[in-house]
């Protein structure tokens, strides 16, 4: 699993025009999900976001947590983390999981968000979205459950 975290101060998800979710505080999570991820792989994200000091203290420095400062998380699935474009000028999608599979991983993910205690809102998995945040920093992190 790949997840691209964003620091936000506000942010916001639509589908045709309509809100889906919005938080004002905390992250925005952009998950792609692979064909060998499993459950282990969307609890080790969850567990390295949770606890990722990236906020800031009163002293300014980035010591404090997702759950220190009781920020929310906006997640949207992103099938193009998988896109591979080392041959030719189109992106090749070939190790995105199956909508399926990387939609049970999806929620599953955010089901262990909020059994940390942390409110998510979501997009809706497999449409068009349009994804709109103020980035606080910016601060804008990659992490991967395989490496």
């Amino acid at each position: 699993m790949r997840a691209v975290i964003q620091r936000a101060v506000d942010a916001s998800v639509s589908v045709n025009g309509e809100t889906t979710g919005a938080i004002e505080n905390g992250l925005v999570v952009l998950l792609g999900v692979t064909h060998e991820d499993t459950e282990e792989d969307a609890a080790y994200l969850v567990n390295k976001i949770v606890n990722l000091r990236i906020f800031e203290d009163e002293a300014g420095k980035m010591n404090l947590s997702l759950k220190d400062v009781g920020g929310d998380v906006l997640s949207v699935s992103q099938f193009t983390l998988y896109g591979d474009t080392q041959k030719g000028r189109r992106p090749s999608f070939i190790k995105a999981a199956r909508p399926d599979q990387a939609n049970n991983l999806y929620e599953h993910f955010n089901q262990l968000i909020r059994e940390e205690k942390i409110a998510v809102e979501t997009g809706v998995f497999g449409e068009m979205m349009d994804v709109r945040l103020t980035n606080r920093g910016p601060v804008t992190l990659i992490i991967d459950s395989k490496q």
